[in-house]
Parts: structure tokens; C-alpha cells; sequence
């Protein structure tokens, strides 16, 4: 059976006919799972001394759970993991949370873009982005620019900080790392879908 265009490796995985309240109920269960994986990213981290922007696993999950749920379970994952640290779990950087971390704090614009990235990189690989190292580069090297565009204009304004400063204090010292990320993303992804073509090779993707 081929798979339908639009379709994430989820869907790959589980494509036998299912009522339309179990899609709904896997649905949610990937949605809420996802956000946990997300909360979970965040706690261990890194702070450096030149910016108040820590180092975390955040933007390499986002990346996977756009790829992996696509487009709208990823935005709606990313959206409640900020629902859940606005009223007031731990699930933020370092077990931060309450709405006015997602208010006030300097990195609050890189959590605002995490539903927005995810829902890019999803919609990329639900149209097979994500099936070769180098396309699923393509893939995920959008959703790394919209962390920096949102998150590095918020820093700015929040600040009080110069574009300029900014640029220095919330991008560059991320690059290297982030390159890391879109690597590991690019490598995972391809990995994942020939384990998936190995396991059930009576399909065809």
C-alpha cells in the first residue's frame, strides 16, 4: 500500500482502518505524550553568562515532533505544552512556569515560536521532506530561522536591547549548537523511516 501524500510516519506506522474515535483518541494521546517529551527537553540546561537565553534540548524536539505528528498535531502539541506551563507547571526551562514567564521572560519568544516552527516543519515532512538526510536538512533549517526571528525580535523588545544586540546575545552563540540539532534531527528522521520500510516492507514509501 502506498503512502498518501500528507501523511507522517505516525500515520505510516499506524495506517490500518481505525473508527474515526480511535484516530481521535491517538490523536490525543501523540498530542498530550508529545507536549510531556517537550516539558521534558526543557529541564536540563545550560546558562551562560553572557545572555539570559539557556541552552536546552527544546528547538531538536520541536523539530522531531514536527516531523514525526506533522503539521496540526505538532502545533496543537506545541500549544499545549505553553497551556501547560501558563497554569503554572514546571514544564519551562529550568521548571519554570506561569503565564507571566510567558509574558515577561527574556526567552518567552522562542517558547511562542515553538507551535509556529513545529507546524512548518511538519507540514515540510508531510510531504516527504523527512524520508533523506539532506531534505530533511531542508525540513527542519525553517523552523531553527523562525526560533531566531521571533525569539531574537522578543529578547530585543523585552530588553530593551539594540536589534544588533540582540542578534548577539540570542543567535549567535546558538548557531553552532542549533546546526548540531538540525543534524541530528536530519539523521534521526531518515533512520526512523527505514526501520519503519524494514519492519513492514509490504509497504511502499
Amino acid at each position: 500500500m502506498a503512502i498518501a501524500p500528507g501523511t507522517t510516519i505516525v500515520d505510516y506506522i499506524g495506517s490500518a482502518r481505525t473508527s474515526r474515535s480511535q484516530t481521535l483518541v491517538k490523536d490525543g494521546i501523540l498530542v498530550v505524550g508529545a507536549s510531556l517529551l517537550m516539558a521534558l527537553a526543557a529541564q536540563p540546561q545550560i546558562s551562560l553568562f553572557f545572555t539570559p537565553i539557556p541552552l536546552t534540548l527544546q528547538t531538536l524536539m520541536v523539530m522531531l515532533i514536527g516531523a514525526t505528528l506533522g503539521s496540526r498535531r505538532g502545533a496543537l502539541a506545541l500549544l499545549l505544552y505553553l497551556a501547560e506551563g501558563a497554569l503554572g507547571l514546571p514544564v519551562f526551562a529550568g521548571g519554570s512556569g506561569g503565564w507571566l514567564y510567558l509574558a515577561l521572560a527574556p526567552s518567552a519568544g522562542y517558547l511562542w515560536a515553538c507551535p509556529i516552527a513545529a507546524l512548518v516543519v511538519g507540514y515540510l515532512c508531510e510531504r516527504g521532506l523527512d524520508r533523506s538526510f539532506l531534505t530533511s536538512v531542508l525540513a527542519m533549517l525553517p523552523g531553527t530561522c523562525i526560533f531566531y526571528a521571533i525569539g531574537v525580535s522578543w529578547l530585543a523588545f523585552i530588553t530593551h536591547m539594540s536589534l544588533g544586540q540582540a542578534i548577539v546575545a540570542g543567535m549567535l552563540p546558538f548557531i553552532p549548537g542549533d546546526l548540531l540539532k538540525i543534524v541530528v534531527a536530519a539523521l534521526l528522521m531518515p533512520a526512523a523511516w527505514q526501520i519503519v520500510r524494514w519492519l513492514q516492507p509490504e509497504k511502499h514509501v
